[in-house]
């Protein structure tokens, strides 16, 4: 299933990165559900803006000993969010880690591009792929210590400090720079990997097969995308609602969408990293997350399945 997992946003990212998505046929109703549209793809050389804060100061000892860790706090029109984790021993930076998760889930952002699915070489005629960069800046912190003095060439984020890295840089100095401020963190409690489950059936009531797909790094959620197909629509479940074609809002009165739902569920456990915490009633729904009203026991029980 990780095969197909993987094969999935390999079509998906390479449509996206060339030519974008398109739109499909009818489907099939559901009263219950809500969601958002699958990851969207990072062009190479997204913008961004550049780091606007400096290196916390460290004690005459160096930092404090630990692991630290930060993300972005959502996911960019890209579809990749930034994650940063590196390690202090003796007061010193011996480690660092700059990796991204999708919003689809999936394997993280090195692993991606490792394996070639990335392409900026390919595609955008970069030096480099994005591992190979990304591995630059983080030696670049490590000899360093810190990003003090660093140049930022323009307002995407970009750098002529740090020799063959043409990637903009400005999300991974600040991640770090917010991860030293906020001290060490430690590695959360799930292992690190890419995870995915999925109905056995599809539902007859409304002939969705949901699935769920979990990226973890340093032992924290990192992405969860929550989703479905139907035999009725090329479309995916977030697609479908995402292009009006679900109707909770109109048919049903909802509050939002199902995609819009769907990725209130998904935040809520990427920052309460418990779900469990996603507490079930007799309806299947949920009084724990606000903004969310449609039916969320499957998306628990696959969770669970996944992580399992």
């Amino acid at each position: 299933m990780r095969k197909l997992l993987s094969l999935i946003m390999v079509v998906a990212m390479t449509a996206a990165l060339l030519i974008g998505c398109g739109g499909q046929s009818a489907a099939p109703a559901e009263n219950t559900t809500s969601n958002e549209t699958p990851a969207a793809t990072e062009t190479p050389a997204a913008t961004e803006t550049p780091a606007a804060t400096e290196t916390p100061a460290a004690t005459a000892e160096g930092y404090a000993d630990g692991i630290y860790f930060a993300q972005d706090a959502a996911f960019p029109e890209s579809g990749w969010k930034s994650v940063v984790t590196f390690e202090v021993k003796d007061g010193k930076i011996v480690s660092a880690d700059w990796n991204g998760a999708n919003v689809a889930g999936g394997v993280d952002k090195k692993t991606f591009s490792s394996e070639g699915n990335y392409g900026m070489v390919a595609k955008a005629g970069a030096q480099a792929e994005w591992h190979e960069q990304a591995a630059k800046a983080e030696q670049y912190l490590i000899d360093n210590q810190s990003f003090d003095g660093i140049n930022f060439t323009d307002d995407e984020g970009h750098t002529d400090t740090i020799a063959g890295v043409s990637i903009h840089v400005s999300d991974f100095v600040n991640l770090v720079n917010e991860a030293l401020a906020n001290g060490p963190a430690g590695k959360g409690p799930f292992t690190d990997g890419s995870y995915f489950a999925e109905d056995a059936d599809f539902d007859p009531s409304n002939g969705w097969k949901e699935n769920v797909s979990i990226t973890v790094i340093n032992g924290y959620i990192v992405a969860a995308s929550w989703n479905g197909t139907s035999e009725a629509t090329d479309k995916d479940k977030k697609t479908y609602a995402k292009d009006g074609e679900y109707g909770m809002v109109a048919n049903g009165g909802a509050s939002a969408e199902w995609d819009v739902q769907a990725a209130t569920v998904e935040n809520f456990l990427i920052q309460t990293q418990d779900v469990d915490a996603i507490t079930i009633n007799a309806e299947g729904k949920t009084d724990a997350i606000t903004g969310a009203t449609i039916h969320v026991s499957n998306f628990v029980k696959l969770v669970k399945e996944a992580l399992q």
